[in-house]
């Protein structure tokens, strides 16, 4: 299945700061040099933020962890489980097909969906609550057939079922996730044949539908402030520095606007696209001589206060890289630089 890129794209993207401090938190699993080994974890915030993987987000993420744009890009259209368009505002439905589902009504369900949001997959309904598309085998075979809803399962559904939940969802409620028949978890659709002494002991939900009932939305999507971030791994929290906290005598020194009104094309610097060269105009940081400059104490400053692309400079030899082309070099001279 070809996928393509939505043909409209949001202006820009940015992580919230809980979020950009979980993406933070994931990128220090790994060691310097494979930060790439997170992208689909923060291409998977990112969709968790907005809903939808946009292209402003795929830069984003690959710009952060030191990719090319056409490497996120293949990622984020290789795997399904991202969306490339907008989903629904409530709720993206998205209907097991596979044998056992499409055996027991499947197709019966997406004939609702058809009628009630879209006629065809990965378009929006008219209110914009909805979106839906058929999906290869979610797992949950014994209990077909059945929908991922959000971050849960809603199974044993029928069409009169499917159409209810709808209902609620558009009215803001929040269903029960779990069997349409009351099965605790997967077990036989006539009940229990053994282990029925389990029957007395268990709560009223399995773990997952519990879960969801506690947390009390199933379909909210997880923005950063479910649980406090820690980082074991490093033994602390993952909350990044807020900015300024160097001392502000180690800031290097800045201009109010580049010389001569035209600023150097900060991009020729390896590991530099396009928002990180915004982000240093808006830090006065125009030339590459300015960066050529930089003592060990104004590289940790800058360092600590590129906010989304902490550590870049030490990380991409921005100094190094800068006396190349402050000197006249090219932009493939300051890559050998940056390279060895």
């Amino acid at each position: 299945m070809l996928r393509r890129l939505h043909k409209d794209q949001p202006a820009s993207f940015a992580f919230t700061p809980a979020n950009l401090a979980w993406a933070q938190g994931q990128i220090s699993k790994y060691p310097e040099g494979r930060q790439a080994s997170a992208i689909i974890p923060l291409l998977w915030r990112a969709q968790e933020q907005e809903g939808w993987l946009s292209r402003p987000a795929i830069e984003y993420v690959s710009q952060m962890l030191g990719m090319a744009y056409i490497r996120g890009l293949e990622v984020a259209t290789f795997y399904f489980m991202f969306q490339l368009q907008p989903v629904g505002s409530v709720a993206h439905i998205q209907i097991c097909g596979t044998t056992s589902c499409m055996i027991c009504g499947a197709e019966d369900l997406v004939a609702v969906c058809k009628e009630l949001i879209a006629k065809t997959p990965h378009i929006l309904s008219a209110d914009g609550k909805f979106s839906w598309e058929e999906v290869e085998c979610l797992g949950a075979c014994a209990n077909a057939p059945m929908a991922q809803i959000g971050k849960d399962y809603y199974e044993d559904l029928t069409p009169a079922g499917l159409r209810k939940l709808i209902a609620r969802f558009s009215a803001g409620e929040v269903p029960v996730p779990g069997s349409e028949i009351g099965r605790y978890a997967a077990e036989p659709a006539s009940g229990l044949t053994s282990l029925t002494e389990y029957e007395s002991g268990r709560s009223r939900y399995n773990a997952s539908a519990q879960l969801a009932v506690e947390l009390g939305d199933t379909v909210k999507r997880i923005d950063g402030t479910e649980v406090p971030l820690t980082t074991p791994w490093q033994g602390k929290p993952a909350v990044p520095e807020p900015a300024g906290t160097r001392a502000d005598e180690s800031r290097p020194a800045a201009l109010a606007g580049p010389r001569g009104g035209k600023a150097d094309n900060l991009k020729l610097i390896l590991g530099v696209g396009p928002r990180l060269e915004v982000l240093c105009h808006r830090l006065g940081f125009y030339h590459f001589d300015q960066i050529a400059a930089w003592t060990p104490a104004e590289i940790a400053w800058v360092d600590a206060n590129l906010e989304g692309f902490k550590g870049r400079v030490t990380r991409d030899k921005w100094v190094a890289q800068a006396k190349v082309l402050a000197a006249g070099g090219t932009a493939e001279d300051a890559e050998r630089v940056a390279r060895n």
